[in-house]
């Protein structure tokens, strides 16, 4: 097997600058790039500050590279509030938190991936405006993993530009239609 070249290990570098490696495992430093035209022991002694037969012309001082600093830490914006009621009266908005107003459609998004969920989502959500209805039911389940992927994504993707104008209201659901892992949509009427 080959020794990597120099582009191949200042690529590397290049892409892992910002890695930092887990707790308690090794850092693995990759070996410094073969230096052109030289043959690799010289290069080798050269590099380790090994006088390398007669000329001193061949020490090489490579510089340390310093470890790079852990990054920022990506900062999670809370999902919009579910219970949005703007622009309904209050006796609508308490129908629909309490799940009095009857469900027209149901959309279930359950062994749904993510992208899969998206698309479902925006077909229904403007379909069912289209056609009239007036109140949809979205289950995404509880999930199983750090609270549900589907529970937190929908909520956020419910306030995209491209399905909020479709939107009049939002609530979480009642137990009887699925609780915390779905949400009551009333929808505005079609134009």
């Amino acid at each position: 097997m080959m020794p990597p070249s120099s582009d191949d290990i200042g690529l590397w570098r290049r892409a892992m600058r910002d890695v930092i490696p887990l707790r308690g495992r090794p850092e693995y430093p990759l070996p410094n790039p073969p230096l052109p035209g030289l043959d690799p022991g010289i290069a080798g002694k050269a590099r380790a500050g090994v006088n390398a037969g007669e000329s001193e012309a061949l020490r090489i001082d490579t510089p340390i590279a310093s470890k790079p600093s852990r990054p920022n830490p990506v900062r999670l914006v809370p999902p919009p509030p579910l219970d949005t009621f703007a622009g309904l009266d209050r006796a609508s908005a308490e129908r629909l938190r309490r799940g009095r107003l009857p469900i027209e459609a149901r959309l279930d998004l359950h062994g749904m991936t993510q992208a899969e969920a998206h698309r479902a989502l925006n077909g229904f959500v403007a379909g069912s405006r289209a056609i009239g209805r007036r109140v949809v039911l979205v289950i995404t389940g509880h999930g199983r993993i750090s609270g549900g992927v589907l529970k937190e994504a929908v909520p956020r993707w419910l306030n995209e530009p491209g399905l909020r104008p479709h939107l009049l209201a939002i609530a979480r659901a009642q137990p009887r239609d699925g609780g915390a892992g779905a949400l009551y949509l009333l929808l505005r009427k079609a134009s």
